[in-house]
């Protein structure tokens, strides 16, 4: 990040223009008080990503065409992509108005099948604004402390649902990912978010949140022009997806027994599969009710419990929707790694199945993952989905993992464990041992590692960062999939922070 301080700015234009944004961020504060001595500053910077993965033996997709991925997932698959982002912020103490630019491009190494000309992503394919907003933090006035309120934050905008710390709304299975066809490119909504900053240091969340199928804030080629983001499927058309809700942060016994309690609704718009023989999709509305508990029983162990009921229906004919979600995890920090952050943890995670996924015209059992649709549990089986992409559901997954920090950019997890399927839906390899739930065993590892940290006050050129990792996935298919081959994926990355 470059930084010029306000005094530095020679330019007057600037300098006008920098006033009129700054007064119009205080006559959007005029509900607030105190806020109009602060001095903005406008701040830059940019980061690039450089990876390359490699896939192979993504386990096939038998069962339904209408609900599963194109087998030219199953195929082998090696590429380069580059991300290039920049940044741009006005801001001071309690204000920030910010935007990013990004790109990413990819280069293929091993032949797909697809020509080149159509494959998604060709250098220079299209610049798109991955992130516009407006935020306030620590906002305070006698009018909202009369009713138990101490501050107010809010962010109004293009945001990010996931960070270097998961959900930015606190929910790893609930809220995270706002575009999930075109990966880890961009993690964007457009969402308004306020939270409220209780006296008694609860907080509620309020937000409301629109994912389009289509990007129009972007520059490119034709080659890119609408590009969906949001649906089921490579072979589907967009997918529009709204809603809303509340979330409830508060604590029980001091601090020993941290919730979270939430209300979240959903709206799927209809859209249609544009396979061999098209299929109109329903539009689909869900509301999710869920309570997380995070409890700390000592310093060495800890829990984490979580349990959601969807209700919901499919808007053709008189059909309901909805499933269950449940997440068990027991965590021990042994005290001789304290200074490594070492944790091992037991966790089981279950989402609901639908025995009937095939039917034209039955109710809709399984789980819906809301906008968690990212690779939550995997990298690798995001592509081998059989309800759609990043759609996890239909699973019961137990893992043993160990987590350790070694400081910034330095870090290492690990994790294996089986999974299998919540129930019998008939899109598994129905022909291979009688029906079998079990989907496999997965295995994973992930190493963080810096190549060079900015030094403390760092300025300018001497604040470049560079840092990357290595992560691997194994995948030993169960009988429920076609093949018995095993399934790899491995990516190498490298990142400049400027």
């Amino acid at each position: 990040m470059i930084n010029y301080q306000t005094h530095t700015m020679k330019s007057l234009s600037f300098k006008k223009a920098k006033s009129q944004i700054a007064s119009a961020f205080i006559a959007g504060a005029a509900f607030f008080t105190g806020y109009g001595e602060n001095a903005f500053d406008f701040n830059w910077g940019a980061d690039l990503r450089i990876r390359q993965e490699i896939m192979d033996n993504v386990p096939g997709n038998p069962g339904d065409p209408y609900a599963v991925m194109p087998a030219v997932r199953s195929k082998n698959k090696n590429h380069i992509r580059i991300r290039p982002r920049f940044w741009f912020e006005i801001a001071n103490e309690n204000f920030r108005l910010y935007t990013r630019l990004a790109n990413e491009v990819r280069e293929h190494l091993v032949e797909n099948g697809t020509k080149r000309k159509k494959r998604a992503y060709n250098f220079p394919d299209e610049i798109f604004v991955d992130n516009l907003f407006l935020e306030g933090k620590d906002l305070q006035s006698p009018w909202l402390r009369d009713i138990g309120i101490a501050s107010l934050d809010f962010k109004f905008g293009r945001q990010d649902l996931y960070g270097k710390d998961g959900s930015t709304l606190g929910l790893q299975r609930i809220m995270g990912e706002g575009t999930p066809l075109d990966g880890s490119r961009s993690f964007f909504a457009d969402m308004a978010w306020t939270t409220l900053n209780l006296k008694n240091d609860d907080t509620i969340d309020l937000f409301a949140i629109y994912c389009s199928g289509r990007n129009e804030l972007r520059w490119g080629d034709r080659k890119s022009t609408g590009r969906p983001l949001n649906p089921l499927n490579m072979a589907d058309t967009d997918m529009d997806e709204w809603g809303g809700g509340i979330i409830y942060s508060g604590h029980i016994v001091d601090e020993v027994l941290p919730f979270k309690v939430y209300s979240i609704f959903k709206r799927s718009e209809s859209y249609e599969t544009l396979t061999k023989v098209p299929r109109k999709m329903p539009a689909k509305e869900v509301t999710t009710f869920g309570l997380l508990l995070t409890p700390e029983i000592s310093e060495t162990w800890g829990m984490e419990a979580e349990f959601a009921k969807q209700f919901g229906r499919l808007l053709s004919g008189n059909r309901q929707a909805g499933g269950y979600m449940g997440h068990l995890e027991l965590k021990y920090r042994p005290q001789k790694l304290k200074e490594y952050n070492t944790t091992f943890s037991l966790a089981s995670t279950y989402y609901s199945g639908d025995k009937h996924r095939t039917g034209d015209s039955d109710n809709d059992t399984s789980w819906d993952p809301m906008w968690a649709r990212h690779t939550q549990e995997s990298e690798l089986l995001v592509y081998g989905s059989l309800y759609g992409n990043c759609y996890w559901s239909n699973m019961i997954y137990s893992k043993l993992k160990l987590t350790m920090s070694f400081g910034k950019h330095h870090a290492f997890y690990a994790y294996t464990g089986p999974m299998f399927t919540a129930v019998q839906d008939n899109l598994g390899h129905t022909d291979r041992s009688g029906h079998s739930m079990y989907k496999g065993m997965l295995s994973a590892a992930r190493y963080d590692f810096p190549i060079r940290i900015a030094p403390d006050g760092a300025f300018g050129i001497d604040k470049i960062e560079i840092f990357g990792h290595i992560v691997g996935e194994v995948f030993n298919p169960g009988d429920y999939f076609e093949t018995g081959k095993p399934s790899y994926f491995l990516r190498f990355e490298i990142q400049i922070k400027f």
